[in-house]
C-alpha cells in the first residue's frame, strides 16, 4: 500500500498526548501495587524488568490486590457458575413459542465459549489493572477456532478516547512486530520494500514499531457491507505512516472500563489503588525502619579506641589485638533500643487500611470465621452480605465490562453462525441480560426480603378477610422471588403447561393458614431475615 500523510499518527498523538498527564502515576501505581504490570519508557517485547525490592519490603499490598482480583472473578464473573442470564425485552414474550427454548439454547452456547476461549484468563489480569490503575482493556476478535479470541493490553500500552456521553469509543497502541512476523499478518506485498526484501536471520527478527488505531468511521456507510465502510474504522500502519492494513468492525471491539471517574470529561479513571498508594508508601517506608532498627539492635555501630591494632574483628569468636597497658575497649556509639512491639503495631494498622481499600477484608473475613454449626443456607447468606459492598462498583462494570462483551461475543458468533437459528416468532426482537452473580444477587437480596415482608403482611390480613388473597398475584411473586435468588427463567413452565395436567379444573387458592405458614417458612429462609 503507498504511504500516506501522517493523518493517522496525528490522531494517535493526539491520544498520547491527553495519556500523558497520567503516566507517572501509573509508574508509581506499578512500581509498588503491580511491579511485572505496565508498559513504560519504551520497552521492548522480551526484555526482563528489574523489580526494585529495596522498595517493596513488604508484599503485602500486592497480596490485597490478588485477594480483589479472585474475590471479583468469583463474586462478578466466575467460571465455575452461571452468572448472566438472557431474557426478552418485555419478558411477555418469552411466552412466545420457541422463546425460552432458545433463549436458554443461547446462553449455554455463550457459556460454553467463554469456558473453551481466553476470556477468564484475561479478565483475571483486567481486574487486577482496574484495580491497581483504575483503568483496563483488551480486544474482542473473532477466531476461527473457539469462536472468540482476547487479547489483553497492560497501562501504558493503549490510549483512549470517549465520546460526549463519556463512552470510550477511539483506540490506539503502539507496539513491536519482527520483520518476519510483519510477513506473516499483513503479507508481503503489503510492506514498504526495505523490510519486505530483507535476507538474513538477524534482519528478520530485528523489532519494528507498529501503530493500531481504531475511531468511528467518517466513511460509515449502512447499505455498503464491505469493511472499509463499517461503523468503526482500523488502521495498522509503521512509524513512517506507511499503512499496513485498513479493515474495519460492526461494534467497537475494545472493552474498556474505569473503576470510577469524576466526569464524563474522564478518559481514564481512577481506582482503590489511587487511594491508598500513599498508604502503600508509608508502609514500605516503616518496614525499611523496622528492619534498620533491628539491625542497629543486632550489629549496632561501635567506637574503638585508638590503641587497637588492626581491624576490629566483630564476627563470632573473632580476635582483635590491643596493647594490653592501654585502653583497648571496643564499644557501642549509642545504645538501640527499639519499640518492635509498638511498630509492629503501627504497621499491622497501615496494612488493614490498605486490605480495606482493596476489600481484601471482606473476601478474606469469608475464609477467616467459623462456619461450624451453620447450614449451607446460613453460609451463602453471609457470603451475601459481604459482596454487597462492591454492589456500587457492579453498575460502572456492568455498563463498561459485561454489557459490552456479551454484546460483542454475541454479535461475533451470531456472524459466524454458531449460535441456534432464532424461531421466527421471535427474529427481530430485543434481548437483555440479567446478572445473577454473587455480588448482582447481594443487591437482589433486599428485594426478596421485602417481597417476603409483602406475603406475610397479607397473610396476617388474610385471617380477617379472606378474600384479600384473591388480590395477591403468587405467580408473580413466585417468578420475583426466584430472579432474586438467581434461578434461570428456563427452570419455570408456561402457564399452558402448568394448566394441562389439572384439565378443566381450576386451580384452588390455598387457606389463609396454608399461605401464612408458607411465607413464614420461606421468610426464615430469605437472606434478608436470617439471625446473625
Amino acid at each position: 500500500m503507498k504511504q500516506i500523510k501522517n493523518d493517522y499518527m496525528r490522531l494517535y498523538d493526539a491520544l498520547k498526548n491527553e495519556r500523558a498527564s497520567w503516566m507517572p502515576v501509573w509508574k508509581e501505581l506499578g512500581a509498588y501495587l503491580a511491579p511485572t504490570r505496565g508498559f513504560f519508557d519504551g520497552q521492548t517485547p522480551n526484555q526482563g524488568r528489574r523489580i526494585d525490592h529495596k522498595t517493596l519490603l513488604d508484599s503485602d499490598p500486592c497480596l490485597a490486590v490478588e485477594v480483589l482480583c479472585a474475590g471479583m472473578m468469583s463474586g462478578l464473573t466466575s467460571p465455575a457458575r452461571s452468572w448472566f442470564d438472557l431474557s426478552l425485552a418485555p419478558e411477555e414474550l418469552m411466552e412466545l413459542p420457541g422463546a425460552r427454548e432458545w433463549v436458554f439454547d443461547v446462553k449455554k452456547r455463550l457459556e460454553e465459549v467463554f469456558a473453551k476461549s481466553n476470556v477468564y484468563g484475561v479478565l483475571h489480569g483486567f481486574y487486577e489493572e482496574i484495580a491497581v490503575f483504575g483503568t483496563a482493556a483488551f480486544l474482542l476478535e473473532e477466531d476461527r477456532e473457539k469462536g472468540i479470541y482476547c487479547r489483553p493490553f497492560t497501562i501504558g500500552e493503549y490510549c483512549l478516547g470517549c465520546n460526549a456521553q463519556g463512552r470510550i469509543n477511539r483506540f490506539g497502541r503502539e507496539f513491536f512486530m519482527t520483520g518476519e512476523q510483519l510477513v506473516e499478518t499483513f503479507g508481503k506485498e503489503h510492506l514498504p520494500p526495505q523490510i519486505a526484501s530483507r535476507p538474513t536471520e538477524e534482519q528478520a527478527r530485528q523489532w519494528h514499531k507498529v501503530f493500531h488505531l481504531i475511531i468511528p468511521n467518517e466513511q460509515y456507510l449502512s447499505f455498503w457491507q464491505d469493511n472499509h465502510h463499517m461503523p468503526f474504522a482500523s488502521v495498522y500502519f509503521l512509524e513512517s505512516g506507511h499503512v499496513l492494513r485498513q479493515s474495519g468492525y460492526q461494534e467497537f471491539p475494545v472493552i474498556a472500563a474505569r473503576w470510577e471517574v469524576k466526569n464524563t470529561s474522564d478518559v481514564y479513571g481512577k481506582g482503590p489503588g489511587w487511594k491508598c498508594l500513599g498508604d502503600v508508601k508509608m508502609l514500605q517506608k516503616m518496614q525499611k525502619t523496622k528492619l534498620v532498627a533491628l539491625d542497629k539492635s543486632t550489629n549496632p555501630p561501635v567506637m574503638v579506641s585508638a590503641n587497637v591494632q588492626g581491624e576490629v574483628n566483630l564476627l563470632p569468636g573473632g580476635i582483635t589485638r590491643y596493647n594490653g597497658t592501654s585502653d583497648g575497649s571496643v564499644k557501642p556509639a549509642y545504645q538501640v533500643q527499639p519499640d518492635l512491639q509498638s511498630l509492629e503495631a503501627s504497621i499491622q494498622s497501615v496494612r488493614s487500611t490498605i486490605r480495606s481499600q482493596f476489600f481484601a477484608d471482606i473476601f478474606l473475613s469469608l475464609t477467616a470465621q467459623s462456619y461450624a454449626g451453620m447450614t449451607a443456607t446460613e453460609v451463602a447468606e453471609r457470603h451475601q452480605e459481604k459482596m454487597l459492598v462492591l454492589g456500587p462498583v457492579l453498575e460502572r462494570l456492568k455498563n463498561e465490562l459485561l454489557d459490552p462483551l456479551i454484546d460483542r461475543a454475541f454479535n461475533l458468533l451470531a456472524r459466524q453462525g454458531l449460535l441456534p437459528p432464532a424461531p421466527p416468532s421471535i427474529q427481530g426482537l430485543p434481548m437483555k441480560v440479567e446478572y445473577v452473580s454473587m455480588i448482582a444477587q447481594a443487591q437482589k437480596a433486599a428485594g426478596l426480603s421485602s417481597l417476603m415482608q409483602g406475603l406475610n403482611y397479607a397473610a396476617s390480613l388474610a385471617t380477617v378477610r379472606p378474600e384479600l388473597l384473591n388480590r395477591v398475584d403468587y405467580d408473580c411473586a413466585l417468578e420475583e422471588g426466584l430472579k432474586a435468588l438467581g434461578v434461570a427463567p428456563a427452570l419455570l413452565k408456561s402457564e399452558e403447561e402448568t394448566n394441562a395436567p389439572m384439565g378443566s379444573r381450576s386451580p384452588q387458592p390455598a387457606s389463609p393458614q396454608q399461605v401464612q405458614e408458607a411465607a413464614s417458612l420461606a421468610a426464615d429462609k430469605s437472606p434478608g431475615t436470617s439471625e446473625k
